[in-house]
């Protein structure tokens, strides 16, 4: 069955995300080879915590593509942590705008269309456990 437009637009948020992590996990890299780091190791877990969470929203990309639920529930998870880290930077002097809103919008616009493609698929299976019901 092919997906719909709401699952299409979910999974896609998610895979931005993880292609933005991924670039910011480059910039790490190079930022790296180029002497930029003043902590090798600092530096190193942290590449290596961008590409595991970059991998990770692709993963979730993936499943909500699919139609499975861990994938939708991990999605919301990670956006509610993208909000919860946008807010929390509103009180950082300067205020980074382009950091809250490049975090908080992507983040919002997940978190809906997450919990509106969550609520769609329990009608469905609602729906189905009813006509399964019927049918006994």
């Amino acid at each position: 069955m092919r997906p719909s437009r709401l699952t299409i637009a979910a999974a896609a948020v998610l895979a931005l995300e993880a292609a933005a992590l991924l670039v910011v996990t480059l910039m790490e890299v190079f930022g790296l080879s180029s002497g930029a780091a003043t902590s090798l190791p600092s530096a190193l877990g942290l590449i290596g915590l961008s590409a595991v969470g970059a991998v990770g929203l692709a993963a979730l990309a993936f499943a909500v593509l699919r139609g499975r639920s861990f994938g939708r529930s991990g999605g919301m998870v990670v956006q509610i942590l993208a909000i919860a880290v946008a807010l929390s930077a509103l009180t950082v002097q300067p205020f980074p705008v382009v950091f809250v809103l490049a975090l908080l919008i992507p983040g919002a616009i997940g978190a809906v269309l997450l919990f509106l493609l969550t609520r769609r698929a329990g009608a469905e299976a609602r729906r189905s456990a009813d006509a399964e019901q019927e049918n006994d």
